[in-house]
């Protein structure tokens, strides 16, 4: 009886061990395709002055948006932890909301010629194009890792064993703003 007592002693504990393994190994996956995300993100952050000061010398009666593009950019590149899921769902929250004002931004100037013309903007907007595309990669990647993470987190005994260990679900990178998912109308902005 005793024998059979210490089995399943064992046994609990080799299942606690692995499943906190597994926890740990997709948290840990997650937290890398974040960081993936982040470096295309950076790329993006990168990109914004050199289109606000190309846009700034033909949209002055535009200096809302652009303000707020740049203020937006300044939000998404604070420092966070990427360990707490409500600073990363802060994060990822600014990036949506840099994300639509670049969107914007790009369409508005669709609205001057002499910008839609200049070679520097075509470049920029080619640039754009490729750095978002990134993003999208980097997100599908981090998403695919916070949805292993989250399943081991909320299915049983991953949910005991998660809340020992401190793992937490992550939230997802994803387009809410149903306004995102829109094109969007330079007509609208001029």
């Amino acid at each position: 009886m005793e024998w059979v007592l210490l089995v399943l002693i064992l046994l609990a504990v080799v299942v606690g061990y692995g499943w906190y393994v597994v926890l740990i190994r997709n948290r840990n996956r997650a937290q890398e395709a974040l960081s993936s995300v982040d470096v295309h993100l950076r790329k993006r952050h990168d990109l914004v002055p050199n289109v606000l000061a190309l846009a700034r010398r033909f949209m002055e009666h535009e200096k809302e948006l652009l303000e707020s593009v740049t203020a937006l950019r300044s939000k998404a590149q604070a420092p966070y932890d990427k360990g707490d899921p409500e600073q990363v769902k802060g994060h990822l929250d600014a990036e949506r909301g840099l994300q639509g004002a670049l969107r914007q931004l790009f369409a508005v100037s669709e609205s001057y010629p002499e910008l839609r013309s200049a070679e520097t903007m075509l470049e920029a907007q080619k640039t754009y194009r490729e750095v978002e595309s990134n993003i999208a990669a980097a997100r599908r990647f981090y998403n695919s890792a916070v949805t292993r993470l989250n399943t081991a987190v909320q299915i049983f005994p991953g949910s005991v064993i998660a809340g020992m260990a401190g793992v937490r679900p992550m939230p997802f990178f994803e387009l809410e703003d149903e306004s995102m998912r829109q094109p969007v109308n330079a007509a609208d902005h001029i």
